[in-house]
């Protein structure tokens, strides 16, 4: 009889983000937003 183990060790860290990276997260969350809000208020107006 064969016992084959295998064990895998997985560390995650979090990324810190430096300014640049924060305001284009910013922005993308912005206009994601924006967009949300035309698609609602088109929705309603159909």
């Amino acid at each position: 009889m064969t016992l084959n183990i295998f064990f895998l060790t997985i560390t995650i860290n979090k990324r810190s983000m430096n300014l640049e990276e924060a305001v284009h997260q910013e922005m993308v969350e912005r206009l994601y937003e924006k967009n949300k809000d035309r698609q609602v208020s088109m929705y309603r107006f159909m």
